[in-house]
């Protein structure tokens, strides 16, 4: 299924991201760690690709048996910043190849080197070439925050039409932990004209080294109730695991009661989170009841 006809429905979704391995002595462990998930029948799985393509025939070998063994939809990451448009090409055969039909394009980051593809700069172009491959459904990232190399939100805000008018049908947040930051950047990408799809992405954040990272990476806001928490349970692996599924938890409820209805988990391959944070939403997500918990 196209996730463009999935969101079109207008009812609640609840889907998660995996990440393929860096490396091939990693495969089985996270294969099965994306099969477990897979055994959750979310609406869709997302998952990732290493910039410059170091994980792209991992990510359409994952991409593929999740769909043709587990069912599920699969939306398969693609990036351009240090690949060619053979490359891109290349990768768009392959997965026309295994079947998948929805693809989320991506600038990616700046690899260490910082050496970068001569034939892009921008997600737009990509997702301008994927649009005259043909095909797929394309979907795009967005930032509530702005991205960390934007002079200013309302210039990202313009990047972001851009991919829209590009061909992109959909659009994934970034994490954030502020829903209230959500709803302000929902006003503001909607005065601009932007009016596809909204796919708010939920970090559950489950030990307190992992907070840091992804703040680090992505300049993310965190809030002091969150701090809070971190500060009192961060030394607790499994008391900060539960109180991290509760925030993201509380984050997702707050959200679907002001109708934000698409959610998308970045799971961080561990199973046990997205069956908690999926239980949890039995009750408020109906397709959230197709596991056996």
């Amino acid at each position: 299924m196209k996730i463009s006809e999935l969101l079109a429905k207008k009812e609640p979704t609840l889907s998660f991201e995996v990440f393929p391995p860096k490396t091939s002595d990693k495969y089985d462990s996270v294969e099965y760690a994306t099969r477990e998930i897979a055994k959750l029948k979310p609406d869709f799985m997302s998952v990732t690709y290493g910039a410059g393509g170091g994980t792209s025939a991992y990510t359409t070998a994952i991409a593929k048996d999740l769909q043709d063994n587990y069912g599920v939809t699969t939306l398969a990451h693609i990036t351009c910043v240090s690949s060619s448009r053979a490359t891109v090409f290349s990768q768009l055969d392959r997965l026309k190849a295994a079947g998948i039909e929805n693809v989320l394009s991506l600038r990616g980051d700046i690899p260490k080197d910082g050496v970068v593809s001569e034939d892009y700069r921008y997600a737009s172009e990509l997702t301008r070439d994927i649009k005259d491959y043909g095909g797929f459904c394309i979907g795009g990232a967005c930032y509530p925050e702005g991205h960390v190399e934007s002079a200013n939100q309302r210039e990202d805000i313009l990047h972001v039409k851009e991919k829209v008018e590009a061909g992109c049908e959909f659009l994934t947040t970034q994490m954030f932990f502020d829903n209230s930051i959500l709803y302000n950047y929902l006003y503001k990408i909607r005065e601009a004209g932007i009016n596809v799809p909204i796919i708010a992405g939920i970090m559950p954040i489950t030990n307190a080294k992992q907070l840091g990272r992804s703040v680090a990476l992505s300049g993310t806001n965190v809030p002091q109730r969150f701090r809070a928490i971190v500060d009192r349970f961060g030394d607790k692996p499994e008391a900060m695991k539960q109180a991290g599924i509760a925030y993201a938890t509380d984050q997702i409820i707050d959200l679907l009661a002001n109708g934000v209805n698409a959610i998308h988990v970045y799971s961080m391959n561990k199973p046990d989170v997205a069956a908690k944070i999926q239980e949890n939403l039995s009750e408020i997500i109906p397709s959230a009841k197709k596991a056996v918990f």
